[in-house]
């Protein structure tokens, strides 16, 4: 599959036209980011590949980047980094409607359309072609884009298998409540607390268990309170080729306790192990988004 070039287009050119040979993996990217039925999302585009924003409240915001190398083909002409809203749930749901389960199906996306839509198309399809077309819409402001800043000069950060972190955040549940997450550096351990209708605790100690805590920096106690409801929503969608891979998810507290949470999911077809980006020329060994969660910890009155 050729890339076509910028050179020569004309003023009506799409800002985006590019090919994904994985649809479940974006599906699957996306879904993560996903925490109730009726969402919005803004989408940047840059030379570097496509970014999907989704926040709430100003005290939640999660990030999808879908890097360019991901794509089979990137074909970018804009200028600077343009921005649109759009419905995530709409978005997923149109492309599962490309993705075959057990085949490899390709997707091409462009923008903007001539009404300004998000328009996808299936490609390399023997059966039949099909067409999906997103209204999009001026996106709103974020209202916070927070440059993530470490605490001291050694990060407080813990890496986890992204099943046990899930499990164990599903575990803390109780109604209203908050999650206080303790980093303790001697003995080197991570404790989650909930409180509700009773105590729960759960404790993750480095030297306990290697093969459960994957790593571990904290040079001081380090300790924030999270409302659960938001705690939750940076591990409830994580999909079902993340748990069985078994990948490490991490969590870092940063500056005035604010808590990221990262989770890697692959974009690669099955049984593929690379790739050649026709117009980078080259190969990539590995093919990942990468989702990052933003939490901002409970300030007490």
């Amino acid at each position: 599959m050729s890339s076509s070039t910028t050179s020569g287009r004309g003023d009506d050119a799409p800002d985006l036209v590019c090919v994904l040979d994985c649809v479940q993996g974006m599906v699957d990217a996306l879904s993560c980011v996903r925490w109730k039925r009726h969402q919005d999302a803004v989408v940047e585009l840059s030379e570097h590949g496509v970014v999907v924003i989704v926040e709430e409240s100003g005290c939640l915001q999660a990030k999808v980047y879908l890097k360019s190398e991901l794509f089979v083909e990137y074909d970018y002409a804009a200028e600077g980094r343009p921005r649109f809203g759009l419905s995530l749930g709409l978005l997923v749901d149109c492309l599962n409607m490309f993705s075959v389960p057990g085949c490899a199906s390709s997707v091409e996306i462009r923008y903007p359309g001539p009404d300004m839509q998000l328009l996808l198309k299936s490609v390399d399809s023997q059966d039949a072609c099909i067409h999906a077309e997103i209204r999009t819409r001026i996106p709103d402001t974020v209202s916070w884009d927070y440059h993530f800043e470490h605490a001291g000069d050694t990060p407080v950060t813990f890496t986890v298998r992204s099943a046990i972190l899930k499990e164990s955040v599903d575990d803390l549940e109780w109604p209203g409540s908050s999650i206080q997450i303790q980093f303790q550096p001697d003995p080197p351990s991570v404790i989650f607390k909930g409180e509700g209708h009773g105590d729960l605790e759960i404790e993750f100690s480095y030297y306990a268990n290697p093969d459960l805590l994957i790593a571990f920096q904290c040079d001081h106690e380090v300790s924030y309170r999270y409302k659960y409801k938001f705690l939750r929503a940076t591990t409830a969608n994580v999909p079902s080729s993340v748990l069985k891979e078994n990948r490490g998810s991490k969590v870092t507290i940063g500056r005035g306790g604010m808590l990221k949470i990262q989770h890697l999911v692959s974009v690669a077809t099955q049984g593929i192990q690379s790739y050649h980006n026709v117009s980078r020329g080259a190969q990539q060994p590995s093919r990942i988004a990468f989702i990052e969660f933003f939490v901002k910890p409970e300030v007490d009155d």
